[in-house]
């Protein structure tokens, strides 16, 4: 079972830089930044919708400009990051592009060959295999954000998200969110939004 259980994740990891939900991540991760600049709360939210799976409702009149303060230091520290990380692939796999005359002085060198397999497995795959896993705990961390500022106070800290993979819910990979206000369902039909404090104090 350990052996099988091993192959699993060993596949997954070499698949996940090859998947259409990867490469949506990392959409978002770019897309935030400039999306987030202009302080327009359907603009803001459609990156969440069409790229993530996150449907959130509409929130305070407020919820853009405070997304545009406090969201764009993360979605700028992200954006760069996700650009410098993807661009190690290409840049290191196709090293002797770049390489000079003398290989000597280059990591794994002295010889041609090391040093371009020194820079292919390390700089190259080893990024591409691990991007897809930073990128995603780098947008989980943004949609939470956004949630929080764009939704409706009383339940915009879990949307439900389409794609189970997303941790944006905050619930753990493969299980559903269950309907809550401030998100749609995974259908596309809204949730039912929570009564006003003042209707639980009335039924009490």
């Amino acid at each position: 079972m350990a052996g099988i259980s091993a192959r699993v994740t060993v596949g997954r990891v070499l698949r996940e830089p090859f998947t259409a939900a990867t490469w949506r991540r990392t959409a978002y991760a770019v897309l935030a930044l400039p999306v987030g600049l202009v302080p327009h709360g359907g603009r803001q939210r459609a990156p969440l919708r069409t790229l993530l799976g996150v449907h959130v409702m509409e929130g305070p009149r407020l919820g853009p400009l405070r997304y545009t303060l406090l969201a764009t230091p993360l979605n700028l520290l992200v954006a760069a990051l996700t650009l410098y990380g993807w661009s190690l692939v290409p840049m290191n796999l196709a090293w002797p592009l770049r390489a000079g005359d003398d290989p000597a002085s280059a990591w794994g060198g002295p010889t041609f060959a090391g040093a371009w397999a020194f820079h292919a497995l390390l700089g190259g795959i080893g990024p591409l295999l691990l991007m897809p896993w930073a990128v995603r705990a780098a947008t989980a961390a943004q949609t939470r954000l956004a949630v929080r500022l764009l939704g409706p106070a009383h339940g915009a800290a879990r949307p439900t998200a389409r794609d189970p993979e997303a941790s944006a819910a905050g619930g753990s990979p493969g299980r559903q969110a269950g309907p809550v206000p401030g998100a749609d369902r995974a259908d596309g039909s809204p949730t039912t939004a929570c009564p006003p404090p003042g209707q639980w104090a009335g039924r009490a």
